[in-house]
């Protein structure tokens, strides 16, 4: 217990001396109190520390979709050679033009098209034992291309070819135009069967299967394209089939921590 030394030096009498005289005391009587509150380090250290341990279990679960592609993609490619770079970019262009107005009678939005490649070269001879020969310049244009409507992919694409010289049609691929409901039905899934197996794990081991702690996506599907031969979307045209689009599946896995009771 604390130790409080008064030194009065000056006697004071009446109700001054009783106040003073009753603080004195009160502070005597906190410190003492405060000192008895406070432990020690060592008694602090002796003490045993008490802590809490979370019980999770941690499930991986997996999860598809079904989805058939709606849409054919390809892309255009347009390519003119002439004397100088102004001509031939006024030939590509000219070119290019024209595949946007046969796409347009096929159904196809300027948002279904995209640019996605430009290159101008100058192109030389080398004859032999001579200094190189200019020979002109060759523009080529890219043009990535979806079709909304499947049935009219093959037209849109023999429209395209025989559209002008120098147009080439390539990458043809099957795409599904809107996925996220598949990709939503595949997430719900994959959480049901992390939920399963988390209740089978809670089962065997006596635990009570408690709240969901985190989700995690561990991977989702990409916009993978199935590709389509140029020959089959060729016949198509021709014979007027539409182009069978088959099936595509969405995988989705996902990462749940449920705690346990």
């Amino acid at each position: 217990m604390g130790t409080v030394t008064l030194k009065v030096r000056t006697l004071l009498t009446g109700a001054a001396g009783a106040l003073l005289l009753a603080l004195a005391l009160a502070t005597a009587y906190l410190l003492g109190g405060a000192a008895q509150g406070t432990a020690s380090p060592a008694q602090a250290a002796s003490e045993p520390a008490t802590t809490a341990t979370d019980r999770t279990i941690q499930v991986v679960g997996k999860g598809s979709a079904t989805v058939v592609p709606d849409r054919l993609a390809f892309t255009v490619t347009v390519t003119a050679k002439r004397d100088t770079l102004d001509d031939a970019l006024s030939a590509a262009s000219a070119s290019m033009d024209r595949v946007l107005g046969v796409l347009g009678k096929q159904g196809v939005a300027k948002s279904d098209t995209q640019t996605t490649g430009l290159s101008m070269n100058p192109e030389y001879y080398y004859p032999s034992g001579a200094p190189r020969v200019l020979t002109g310049y060759r523009v080529t244009q890219r043009l990535r291309v979806q079709v909304p409507e499947l049935a009219k992919g093959g037209a849109a694409v023999s429209a395209v070819v025989g559209s002008g010289e120098g147009v080439k049609v390539s990458n043809l691929s099957l795409v599904v135009g809107d996925p996220e409901q598949g990709i939503a039905e595949a997430r719900e899934a994959a959480v049901e069967e992390a939920k399963a197996k988390a209740q089978q794990y809670a089962d065997a081991t006596g635990a009570t299967l408690g709240e969901v702690v985190s989700v995690r996506e561990v991977s989702a599907p990409a916009s993978r394209p199935q590709p389509v031969s140029l020959r089959a979307a060729a016949k198509a045209a021709y014979d007027a089939v539409p182009i069978r689009a088959g099936e595509s599946d969405l995988t989705v896995r996902v990462q749940v921590v449920w705690g346990l009771q």
